[in-house]
């Protein structure tokens, strides 16, 4: 097997000392330009690629942001690591994206392996519900954010949004469009993004001045296409159909689509779908789906900002920030006004 090459290698063949490669790698403004020139040839020539062990050895600092998410098969979670790729890699810094696909125990891996790395900091959206493993991660002393999460400050930064809005902008809609009978298709309700979307569907129909027990729910197992699709099924069995149905996110409302298209049912002529995070699917399903919006690429951005804002010590004292965007409806074809 071929030696790796090192930078002794590389001081060596241009004729410098260690001491000047390391500073063309890490501080190129103190090297002159024909020394800089010569120094980088030759790292191209022996195809030099420096150790980033050695270096956060050396500096004590790493150049990796993590983010774990839920569900890097919900677009929703691709755009939010979109988001937060783009602030880092303007900062310099790399990311590495890992999936908990909702299981605490996967959770509690990674973020043992980021402690293990000593990465610079986590962008987190948690699948603990009892919040052991972030409370453990703590104990590392490396700074992270969460994200589509909000905590208070005084347990760190936090960017999300106001889902209790959300789902109240969602159940408005129905109600204005004259439906009676809506039921939810949630997730997991130890979620509390699902729990506050189902506070403020109830919380329109308080305002509409209807009971509560106007709002069916159906909770599934997982936040995915399959998932709807079983809770379709489900719809399709009730003896009294309902007229709307709100679901916790796109992927949910995409199965519920697909289970009633399948069936001959149709959206909206039947039964109008509200989803939740409009996606780029929403947009080009077989029906468009109306759907409330979610900022998800603007979510990571502004989590990995307040990570960077925590992480750089030429910034000054960095003070806990909760911040809550706004979602808003985007109306398609999936809904319509009764009668109509």
């Amino acid at each position: 097997m071929d030696r790796t090459v090192g930078i002794k290698d590389v001081a060596r063949r241009a004729g410098v000392s260690v001491g000047t490669v390391s500073n063309v790698l890490n501080r190129p403004e103190k090297v002159s330009e024909p020394t800089r020139v010569r120094v980088r040839a030759v790292i191209d020539e022996l195809g030099f690629v420096r150790s980033e062990t050695a270096r956060q050895l050396r500096v004590g600092t790493s150049r990796i942001l993590a983010v774990l998410v839920l569900d890097m098969a919900n677009p929703f979670f691709v755009a939010v690591a979109k988001g937060a790729e783009r602030a880092a890699r303007e900062a310099g810094l790399g990311v590495m994206l890992c999936n908990s696909a909702g299981s605490a125990s996967e959770e509690a891996e990674y973020l043992s392996l980021f402690a293990e790395q000593r990465v610079r900091g986590v962008l987190l959206t948690p699948a603990d519900a009892t919040g052991r493993n972030v409370r453990d991660f703590a104990r590392q002393n490396i700074p992270f954010v969460h994200v589509d999460r909000a905590v208070p400050t005084a347990e760190g930064c936090s960017v999300s949004v106001d889902d209790v809005t959300g789902g109240a902008l969602a159940v408005r809609h129905l109600l204005a469009a004259g439906h009676r009978s809506v039921t939810y298709v949630s997730g997991p309700m130890d979620l509390p993004q699902c729990r506050d979307r189902r506070t403020g569907a109830l919380a329109a129909l308080r305002e509409a001045g209807l009971p509560e027990a106007a709002l069916g729910h159906l909770e599934t197992a997982r936040l995915d296409v399959a998932s709807g699709i079983d809770a379709g099924a489900r719809l399709l069995g009730l003896a009294a159909r309902p007229t709307a149905v709100f679901c916790a996110n796109d992927l949910l409302a995409l199965g519920v689509l697909q289970a009633m298209y399948g069936a001959g049912v149709n959206v909206p002529g039947d039964v109008s779908i509200v989803g939740y995070d409009d996606i780029e699917f929403a947009a080009a399903a077989v029906v468009p789906l109306t759907s409330v919006r979610q900022p998800a690429e603007r979510m990571g951005r502004t989590a990995a900002e307040m990570l960077l804002d925590e992480t750089e010590p030429d910034r000054g004292p960095h003070t806990h920030r909760s911040v809550v965007l706004r979602p808003e409806l985007v109306v398609r074809g999936s809904t319509r006004y009764l009668g109509r």
